[in-house]
């Protein structure tokens, strides 16, 4: 039983139930992706009122304000990964690929600094790991691929590339969260020392 169930309720109604729940939780976190791209530090009482429904059920789907962040980089994750799939889909130069990748992302930090907030305090995290890992598996395909080619040194293991890539990633996002740069800032130096660790023949 939910939340949202109670103990008489007859078997048709539940599922109507559990339905209206589904649609009042999507409706929560569609609004707090509109609402915190434009104000990052917005509460849960504001995203409640840009859905439309009580504070209460905003705290019955996302029981903190962290699961609800957590939630919505989930959403923006899930947008990230369909656009890397249509990149990877539509093949190229690993270099070329690699580089569409982290513009992906770096993109999504552009729209969404929400982002931002999950910083390295929730790295190693559960759910950082399940985000990232999607990630590193593309990452890991694309420098094998450039190793193969020669466009990426040979030298070094695919998977210790793929460890520094990332690391210089965090890097990157925790100087923008801490507003020691600027997110364009950080994505152009993130784009040369990728492109330094990789040891490609082409420079920026």
């Amino acid at each position: 039983m939910t939340a949202f169930e109670t103990p008489g309720d007859s078997p048709q109604a539940r599922p109507r139930r559990r339905a209206d729940a589904e649609r009042s939780r999507a409706a929560v976190l569609d609004a707090a992706v509109r609402l915190l791209a434009e104000r990052p530090d917005a509460g849960m009482a504001a995203i409640a009122a840009a859905a439309r429904v009580t504070r209460q059920t905003v705290y019955a789907h996302f029981g903190n304000r962290d699961a609800l962040i957590n939630a919505v980089a989930d959403r923006i994750t899930d947008q990230a990964m369909a656009a890397m799939d249509e990149a990877e889909a539509n093949g190229g130069p690993a270099l070329d690929q690699l580089l569409q990748l982290q513009d992906i992302g770096w993109r999504l930090f552009e729209r969404n600094p929400v982002l931002l907030q999950l910083g390295s305090a929730r790295a190693g995290s559960a759910a950082d790991h399940a985000r990232h890992e999607p990630v590193a598996a593309r990452l890991a395909r694309l420098i094998e691929k450039g190793q193969a080619s020669g466009e990426f040194d040979p030298a070094p293991p695919a998977t210790w590339l793929v460890a520094a890539v990332t690391a210089l990633g965090h890097a990157a996002g925790d100087e923008a969260g801490a507003h020691r740069m600027s997110v364009e800032e950080a994505a152009t130096w993130l784009r040369t020392a990728t492109l330094a660790l990789l040891g490609p023949a082409r420079r920026i």
